[in-house]
This record gives structure tokens, C-alpha cells and sequence, in this order.
């Protein structure tokens, strides 16, 4: 709509301060243009043909160019490409890519740049133009010094580092929408410098034994975390391309914090003070060298600082220069495979938890296989379990604790491990609540003013809750039952 209503603009503010109108006026008349006072002088003694003319005589226009005047050239005056059109930089620069810049100055800037350089040089000043929300404050207020509200970087900087105050501006821009700034973002942002730094602080500390073998589980991991980090490239490869900067961030984010810190260290993490193996070390190192070339865009200190100490580098090597890791073929299943592994270890950690056993304290987990249950991370099951050992069956155990992944039946034996007395009392409190529960729904059922005049919806809700609390009971009756 811009660019097909060309309209003519007031090209001139009353300011006391900003570019001049190069314009004076004649003592009987008329005026001159000229690039300087001395030439003015020499057009406006031409155009009167009075010779005696003095600088004196003539007055320059008191108004100023406006702001955007000069500014629809920034394209090409950034190339010198107005006072000399076919100089190598803007032969070589012009039209740039992408354009960075705020929604308030659509037409102000953006649309006269695209005038000007159709104007000036026949073409596109840019290709893309990516706008950036408006910093807000947590409350929605735009940041103004008249307000208050707008933070001092350096004082951000001084707190929580450049890095930290980097990731709070990414993490409160998603594309397109205005940035909601909130300090405490800043500090997230420091957390996660830490968190990198201290993951490389972990596994600088690894020693390495040559003759040790790779055990399985490490290289289970290798290979899981490697499809990994290509599926993640291959997100993040889209969300540039698509200028969705904060969200190719948030999955690095979740990359480096979720699956590399807390499943892939963890899984192929020696014992204490024990040695690990030479393939899982490099291959670590390797990762982490991947890694960090992808955070530096985002968090450039920490990222520089970790990679020079990562390996041996030459005089003057950054990392500002080193090409991206690419994306390799992705095996989806098994992906999905480790998901469910990764489900099997987080429900098993919840029964410890729910039933206060120490992690330190082995657990035997029983199996009914089928095709959900991921055999071949079995090694990984017993890592990240703490497992000392993974039997299948046939049949249920209901003096265990159970669960569920997707099909897959496992078991976690409590003989041994816990208080007999307290857990049935424990289940005794939960079955005399969900009985009560039950008993409500039921009443609420068998009203048939209710059922004909409810919502469908709201009935089928009620249904739901009547075979939820049934099943329930069912299993809390059988555990009390082998408890006996």
C-alpha cells in the first residue's frame, strides 16, 4: 500500500539544529541552491547581475532538512554511491540483503529507502526487511526516559554479563511481537552461561584411560545424541531461514540444557574420580565444539572464551569465523525409540521419589516386553535407573509398583525397600478418598434430570471420571491385596 500511494512530503522542520536547506534568498527576490555559501554567492551574482553581492546580502533558509531526507539515501550514501554511482563497494554491496529496523518507521525510512533506490539506482535498496518488536516493560509500558522504566545496559551488562543480557532480549522477542523486557530474564540468561560453563568445567575434568573399552551405554548415547543434534540443526537451519531468531535460540536452549546437560553427560558420565574412554571423550569434545558454534551468535563471549581452551587454536583463530556444524540424516526411529527409554528412566525416578528410596539405593525393573519396550537401551535403563538388573515376564506383580509406557508394562519390586505398615496405610488413605470420590460421580450419574439436561460434553466428562476412579481402585485394591 506504501509503495503504490506515493505521496509528496513536507521536506523541511523548524528546528534549531539538523541539516540545512541549502537554499538562499536574493535582497530583490528569488533564491539559489547551491551545495556551499561561496557557490551561492557565485549563482546569486549570475542570476541578479549585481557583481557587489556580499554573503551578507543573502539569507540562507532557517528550516532544516527533515530527519528522513538524508536518511532515504543510507543504502546507497553508506557506499558513497551518490557522488560516485559506480565505485566498487555499491557495485559489489548494493541492493543488500536484510534490513533490520523497528514497525514505527515503516514509511518514514523503509518505504523513501525503496523510493530512493528506484530513484536513484534503478533498483531494490534490500530484500528483506525484518522488524523487530518495541522494548516494552513488563507491564507494557514502551521504554522512555520520560517513564523511567528503561534500564541502563551497562548496569545490565555489569550484573549479569553481556552474554546474560543477549539471551533476556531473545528470550522476551519472539518474531514480530513487541519485546516485554523484564530484568529477571537477564538473570535466566546468566544461569545459562553457567550452566554451559559448567558443563565444560565437567568434562575439562575427565581423565582419559586408553585401555578402556567403549562400554555400550556410551556409545548408545553417541549415537542417540548425534541424531540429536542434527534433528536441532535442521530446526534451527529452518527458523533462520524463516527469521524466527528466538525461537532457533529456545531450541538451542533446550538442546544444550535438556538433552545434552541433563541426558547426554549424564548417561556417559564416569564414576567418580574414575577414568572414562577415549571415543566418548572425543566424541564429547566433538559435540561440545558443535555446540558452542551454534550458541556464539547468540551468547558470543562465553562461547569465544570456552572454545579457545577447548583445543589448541592458532594466533588470531575465533570462532566468529568457523563454519556451522551441518545437519546429517536423521534416523527417526530412533529417536522415538529413546524417547520411550527416556520415559522408562522419569517414571522410574518417580517411584522413588514417591516412594523415598535414594538414588543411590539399586532397584530391580521388570519387563512385559513388546514391541514398545526399547530392549536395546537396556544398558541406558540401568545407567540412568540405577538398575541393578532388568528381568522380563509374563505376568503382573502387584506387590510392585507399576507402570505404564505407551503399551509396555514394567514393574519396580518394593520387597525390602520400604516401609510395609506405612505404604498400606498410604494406599488404604488413597482408596477410602477415590471410593468417596467415585461415589459422588456415581450420584451425580444416576440423577436423571442431570444426565438428560447436561451438556454432552459435561456428562462424558463425568464418565470418564467414573472409569478413571474405577480403574484406580482396582489397582489400589490389588496392591493392598499382596501387601497382605
Amino acid at each position: 500500500h506504501w509503495m503504490e500511494n506515493i505521496k509528496d512530503w513536507c521536506i523541511s522542520r523548524q528546528l534549531w539544529w539538523g541539516q540545512r536547506i541549502p537554499a538562499w534568498y536574493l535582497p530583490q527576490g528569488g533564491y539559489v541552491v547551491a551545495l556551499n555559501a561561496d557557490e551561492a554567492l557565485e549563482k546569486a551574482r549570475a542570476k541578479s547581475g549585481d557583481a557587489s553581492l556580499t554573503l551578507a546580502d543573502l539569507r540562507q533558509d532557517e528550516d532544516v532538512l527533515d530527519t528522513w531526507f538524508s536518511s532515504w539515501l543510507w543504502p546507497i550514501s553508506v557506499f558513497d554511491g551518490i557522488r560516485h554511482p559506480n565505485n566498487k563497494d555499491i557495485e559489489y554491496y548494493y541492493p543488500t540483503n536484510d534490513l533490520v529496523t523497528g514497525p514505527d518507521i515503516i514509511f518514514f525510512w523503509v518505504a523513501r529507502m525503496i523510493m530512493a533506490g528506484y530513484e536513484y539506482r534503478g533498483e531494490k535498496p534490500f530484500g528483506h526487511v525484518y522488524f523487530t518488536g518495541i522494548v516494552r516493560d513488563k507491564i507494557g509500558r514502551k521504554m522512555s526516559k520520560q517513564l523511567g522504566n528503561s534500564p541502563d545496559p551497562l548496569d545490565l551488562i555489569a550484573q549479569f554479563g553481556a552474554d546474560g543480557m543477549r539471551v533476556a532480549m531473545l528470550l522476551s522477542s519472539s518474531a514480530g511481537n513487541d519485546v516485554m523486557f523484564d530484568e529477571a530474564l537477564c538473570e535466566q540468561g546468566r544461569n545459562f552461561g553457567n550452566k554451559i560453563w559448567n558443563a565444560y568445567r565437567l568434562v575439562n575434568g575427565w581423565t582419559i584411560d586408553d585401555a578402556l573399552a567403549q562400554s555400550e551405554n556410551n556409545r548408545l548415547a553417541i549415537e542417540w545424541f548425534r541424531q540429536t543434534l542434527s534433528k536441532a540443526l535442521g530446526q534451527v537451519e529452518a527458523d533462520f531461514a524463516s527469521y524466527r531468531i528466538s525461537e532457533a535460540f529456545m531450541t538451542l536452549y533446550k538442546l544444550f540444557w535438556d538433552d545434552f546437560s541433563g541426558w547426554y553427560l549424564e548417561m556417559i558420565k564416569p564414576a567418580y574420580q574414575c577414568p572414562i574412554d577415549r571415543p566418548t571423550l572425543e566424541a564429547t569434545r566433538g559435540f561440545f565444539d558443535d555446540l558452542l558454534r551454534l550458541l556464539h551468535p547468540f551468547m558470543p563471549f562465553v562461547t569465544e572464551e570456552i572454545w579457545q581452551d577447548l583445543a589448541p587454536r592458532k594466533a588470531g583463530e575465533s570462532i566468529m569465523v568457523q563454519r556451522m556444524p551441518e545437519a546429517r540424516e536423521i534416523d527417526e526411529a530412533l529417536l522415538a525409540r529413546f524417547e520411550l527409554t527416556k520415559e522408562v528412566v522419569t517414571a522410574v525416578r518417580n517411584v522413588r521419589k514417591q516412594k523415598n528410596i535414594p538414588q543411590k539405593d539399586p532397584l530391580t525393573l521388570r519387563v512385559i516386553a513388546d514391541e514398545n519396550y526399547p530392549a536395546e537401551y537396556a544398558p541406558v535403563l540401568q545407567k540412568m535407573g540405577n538398575l541393578s538388573q532388568i528381568e522380563t515376564t509374563r505376568e503382573k506383580d502387584p506387590s510392585a509398583v507399576g507402570f505404564l509406557v505407551k503399551t509396555t508394562q514394567y514393574f519396580v519390586p518394593m520387597e525390602g525397600m520400604i516401609d510395609i505398615e506405612a505404604e498400606r496405610k498410604k494406599l488404604a488413605g488413597e482408596l477410602e478418598y477415590l471410593e468417596g470420590f467415585l461415589a459422588s460421580v456415581q450420584k451425580k450419574l444416576s440423577n436423571e434430570r442431570f444426565v438428560s439436561s447436561a451438556p454432552e460434553k459435561v456428562v462424558a466428562n463425568e464418565r470418564t471420571k467414573q472409569a478413571d476412579a474405577e480403574a484406580k481402585i482396582a489397582a489400589l485394591r490389588e496392591q493392598l491385596a499382596a501387601l497382605k
